[in-house]
């Protein structure tokens, strides 16, 4: 057993530290087997010595987020905790700043995660970015958030979303109303970020002026989207002939953003995934970005990142178990 004593230079940031009844350092004992003890801010930390360095580096990951003028969640926490087991806690640092959007609630917008940076900065520096990952891990939001930013500073005149309504068929049918009724369940997600982001009113009179336009995928064909930021949201669930249509679809001075999960398909069985088939096409095309986010990068519950986990170990096994049977 070590021990190793962190300093809390800032004492009235105490309380944010320990959090509620404790709760914040009890979250880093438990997850890396350390104690901590508080000597008035001497924080000494004992235990073996790989989990002491790494509670110690979580909790100065901590502290930058509160220096931030962030609050600490238990997301934010454990995010540090994982960082730390990786070594990597010290460039939580970098998150500093760097605000993507302002909501119309006076929200700042801004990465979470180092994931989510190293998305924003390929949004910036590329005509075209893949945002590929989990659920919760902010491919979405963070995209609207980018194109709410972009239209605000007149870097484009105006914002498209698009989705593919995966059940057009027999189900889609079923649902109340006419056409743009039935497909507005499809949207909803899109809906939300951007009431989010602009509020109902503002999102309200661009829709009217033609400057935010939401709509399926299959109302893209036969357009040319100059000078736009374009979002395709769900693009796992394109056939590789909607997906070249889209792409195909980008005029001068537009953005595009594609989102989705490879591990989420939707599709009928024996159809191919257009996201799946774009990454092997596009990877080596100068202009085009692909980020991959991982479970590291849900910004939703904790046990989200715990049922990401899950599922992909499943996974593995599953493809282990039909390789075994082919031998």
């Amino acid at each position: 057993m070590v021990e190793k004593t962190y300093q809390v230079e800032d004492m009235t940031k105490m309380p944010e530290l320990f959090g509620s009844f404790d709760f914040n350092i009890k979250l880093v004992e438990s997850e890396l087997d350390v104690q901590i003890i508080n000597r008035g801010g001497d924080l000494k930390i004992m235990g073996a010595e790989d989990n002491v360095t790494a509670a110690y580096d979580a909790i100065s990951a901590m502290m930058e987020i509160l220096k931030n003028g962030e609050a600490l969640t238990e997301q934010g926490i454990r995010y540090c905790i994982t960082m730390a087991k990786e070594g990597s806690a010290r460039a939580i640092a970098s998150l500093k700043g760097d605000f993507v959007c302002i909501t119309s609630k006076g929200k700042p917008i801004k990465a979470k995660t180092l994931g989510q940076k190293e998305y924003v900065k390929a949004i910036k520096d590329n005509p075209i970015c893949f945002g590929i990952g989990p659920a919760g891990t902010g491919k979405t939001f963070l995209a609207v958030a980018m194109a709410v930013e972009a239209f605000r500073k007149k870097e484009v005149s105006r914002i498209i979303l698009t989705r593919p309504a995966v059940e057009a068929g027999e189900k889609l049918g079923f649902l109340p109303g006419d056409l743009q009724m039935k497909v507005d369940p499809y949207l909803r997600p899109l809906y939300d970020a951007m009431y989010e982001m602009m509020g109902m009113e503002a999102y309200q009179k661009y829709v009217e002026r033609g400057q935010i336009e939401v709509a399926p995928l299959a109302y893209m064909r036969g357009r040319t989207l100059d000078d736009a930021f374009i979002i395709l949201d769900e693009a796992q669930n394109t056939t590789p002939e909607q997906m070249k249509m889209f792409l195909t679809r980008v005029g001068f001075g537009s953005r595009v953003i594609v989102t989705g999960d490879v591990t989420q398909i939707d599709l009928p069985d024996g159809k191919t995934s257009g996201l799946k088939e774009a990454i092997k096409i596009l990877k080596n095309i100068e202009g085009i970005a692909f980020i991959n986010l991982t479970e590291k990068d849900v910004v939703r519950h904790p046990l989200v990142q715990q049922i990401i986990k899950a599922y992909e170990k499943h996974e593995r096994e599953k493809q282990a178990k039909i390789e075994r049977n082919k031998k």
